[in-house]
C-alpha cells in the first residue's frame, strides 16, 4: 500500500466503529494494496507491456481464518501459471489472500514480504527480491550507528535471528518461509540502483564472527515476587501463557529464598496486559506481587560463528561495562546473545557493542 494509506484506512475504521470486527478490518485493509497494484498495472500498460493486476484470491493465496494475522496454507498458482503462459507481467496484491470460507484475510504488517516469498517458492524463482526503503542489511541501524556497514550475504538463521530481535528490513515470517523452501532473496533499495543483500542458506563468514547488532524497545518485564519453591510452578504460570498465545522471551527465576522465588520475564508490550491478567487468574499466585516495568529494551548480537567462540558474551558485557551500562537479564542461543537493559541506555549500548565488535570500519 502507498505510504501512511494502512494507517489512514485504520483511523477511519476507528472513527466509524473502535470495537470493528476482525474481519471487516481484513475486507477494507486489503484495499490499500490493491490501489496500488491497480495503478503499477495502468502504468506499465500506458508503456505498451502486457500485464495484468490480481488479488491475493485470484492469485489462489490461500489461508487459515486467523484475520489480522494470517498464514498462508498454500498457492493455488493455477492463474498465475496461465497468465505467465500468455507472456504478462503478474503484479499480484500483497499481504492478503483468502480462507475456506472465501473470506478476505490479511497476513498482518510486513506480510507482503511473507506473499512474495511464498510467490517465489511457489513458481520456483531463482530469486526474490525485496525493494524496500534500505539498500540492503546492515551491522546495526545505519541511522543509529554512523560505521555501520552493508553486509554482501548474510545466512538465513542470523536474518531470521535479528528479524525476530528487532531489525525492521524483512518481516520475521517471510524468513522463515525463505528458509523453509530454500528461496534466495535480495534485499535492496527502490531508490537506488545497487547490489543488496543476498540472504541464503550459506553465506561467507568475511572472518565476522557476529553480523549484527540490534534492538527492541518493543518490550515489558513482568516479574512475580515470592513464588512458592515448589516443583512444577514455572510449568503452570508459562503453561497458562502459552494456552493465551502470549509470546515470552528472556526467562529469570532466582535462586530460592527459603519457600519462595522470584521469576521474571520478558513479553511484548501488546501482550502486556493480557499477560498480568492470566497471572493474577492463578489461584497458586494469589496474593503475590506481580510488577510490571516497560522502561526496558533488548540488545542483541547475532552471528552463527559465535556458538564455537565463547568469548562472544564477554566481549559483549565488557563494551556495556566500559560504557557503564547495567545489564538486567541475559538471555543466550547458540547465534544470538541478548541482554535486557534501560530503555534510556538503548541507544548508547547499540553504539558501544557496534564499536567494540566491529571498530572504525
Amino acid at each position: 500500500a502507498q505510504g501512511d494509506t494502512t494507517d489512514d484506512l485504520i483511523a477511519k475504521a476507528q472513527e466509524i466503529n473502535p470495537m470493528a470486527s476482525k474481519r471487516e478490518m481484513d475486507v477494507l485493509l486489503s484495499t490499500g494494496e490493491q490501489i496500488s497494484m491497480s495503478l503499477l498495472a495502468m502504468a506499465l500498460e500506458r508503456m505498451g507491456l502486457p500485464v495484468i493486476s490480481l488479488t491475493g484470491w485470484q492469485a489462489g493465496m490461500l489461508t487459515d481464518s486467523t484475520h489480522g494475522a494470517s498464514r498462508i496454507r498454500r498457492i493455488n498458482k493455477e492463474r498465475l501459471d496461465n497468465e505467465l503462459a500468455k507472456r504478462n507481467i503478474v503484479i499480484v496484491a500483497g499481504f492478503q489472500g483468502i480462507n475456506r470460507y472465501d473470506d478476505i484475510t490479511t497476513l498482518g504488517r510486513g506480510g507482503s514480504d511473507t506473499s512474495a516469498v511464498a510467490l517465489a517458492a511457489a513458481l520456483h524463482a531463482d530469486l526474490c527480491q525485496i525493494y524496500t526503503d534500505v539498500d540492503g542489511v546492515y551491522t546495526a541501524d545505519p541511522r543509529l550507528v554512523k560505521n555501520a556497514h552493508k553486509m554482501d550475504e548474510i545466512t538465513y538463521d542470523e536474518m531470521l535471528e535479528l528479524a525476530t530481535l528487532g531489525a525492521q528490513v524483512l518481516n520475521n515470517r517471510s524468513v522463515e518461509m525463505a528458509k523453509k523452501y530454500n528461496v534466495k532473496v535480495e534485499v535492496l533499495s527502490s531508490l537506488v540502483r545497487a547490489p543488496g543483500t543476498i540472504v541464503k542458506e550459506v553465506a561467507s563468514m568475511e572472518k565476522m564472527l557476529v553480523r549484527g547488532v540490534t534492538k527492541d524497545t518493543d518490550v515489558a518485564r513482568i516479574s512475580i515476587i515470592g513464588v512458592p519453591n515448589v516443583p512444577g510452578i514455572a510449568y503452570k504460570i508459562f503453561g497458562k501463557l502459552a494456552a493465551k498465545d502470549i509470546n515470552i522471551d528472556i526467562i529469570l527465576q532466582s535462586v530460592g529464598r527459603g519457600d519462595t522465588k522470584d521469576i521474571a520475564f520478558t513479553t511484548t508490550k501488546a501482550h502486556r496486559d493480557e499477560a498480568i491478567a492470566v497471572l493474577k487468574s492463578l489461584e497458586l499466585l494469589s496474593g503475590l506481587e506481580i510488577n510490571c516495568d516497560e522502561s526496558v529494551a533488548k540488545v542483541s548480537v547475532v552471528g552463527a560463528g559465535m556458538e564455537s567462540h565463547p568469548g562472544i558474551a564477554a566481549k559483549m558485557f565488557e563494551a556495556l561495562y566500559e560504557a557503564g551500562i547495567n545489564i538486567q537479564m541475559i538471555n543466550t542461543s547458540e547465534i544470538r546473545v541478548s541482554v535486557l537493559l534501560d530503555e534510556e541506555d538503548v541507544n548508547r549500548a547499540v553504539r558501544a557493542i557496534h564499536d567494540k565488535f566491529f571498530g572504525e570500519i
